[in-house]
């Protein structure tokens, strides 16, 4: 079987209708956010960039859920001078179906920035990690994770360019920023670690055979 060191499936229901993102290499792309529940009722609403043929080809007579396979992708934009860190999932696969709610994430890579650990007011232990994962043409995107409990505090043991796997969720959280204009609510996006673990040379190759 095929290893990646990214991939995510998503079950949820679409915000809107999809919309014209872009062209690139004369291939049309389009952009939906997916609103995707947890099991304490909180909905994650995440975003999909997807190929025109795949939008086209869904069959909404199928049922009210849109299923996706894909990877998590970042990239660097610039706005009033100021890099901000997007993130999406670029679809590989989209299918219309019935089914409960999906939010599944694999991912491997290394550490790029030292990881942050802290501790709520109540006492709970969380690690903050930036995690570098490789894509093809020796590109990789830039993810942030979180990790909470025992693993936050493993993880947080760890050094730049130590290599990790993160089994968990992304999810995205709204937050108020203060700007020139006033507060104004922005949201970002994080992987929610539930499981972590650190991976040696051996363990990608058996990951890879």
């Amino acid at each position: 079987m095929e290893h990646t060191a990214n991939s995510i499936t998503l079950r949820g229901s679409l915000r809107e209708l999809p919309q014209f993102s872009h062209e690139n290499h004369g291939r049309r792309f389009y952009r939906f956010y997916l609103e995707v529940p947890r099991l304490s009722g909180t909905v994650d609403t995440l975003p999909v960039i997807a190929e025109e043929a795949l939008v086209n080809a869904l069959d909404p007579s199928a049922g009210d859920q849109i299923s996706v396979t894909g990877q998590i992708r970042s990239y660097n934009q610039r706005s009033d001078g100021v890099r901000h860190l997007i993130i999406f999932v670029f679809a590989a696969s989209l299918t219309v179906e019935e089914g409960d709610p999906i939010n599944d994430v694999t991912l491997e890579g290394l550490i790029c920035k030292v990881p942050t650990f802290r501790r709520t007011p109540l006492g709970r232990e969380i690690c903050d990690v930036m995690l570098a994962v490789p894509r093809a043409f020796r590109r990789a995107d830039y993810l942030p994770c979180i990790l909470w409990g025992r693993t936050a505090l493993e993880i947080s043991q760890c050094e730049v360019r130590d290599k990790i796997q993160i089994c968990g969720r992304l999810q995205s959280r709204e937050y108020t920023k203060l700007t020139d204009q006033g507060p104004t609510t922005r949201t970002a996006y994080e992987i929610s670690a539930l499981t972590a673990g650190i991976l040696t040379e051996e363990d990608s190759e058996e990951n890879i055979e």
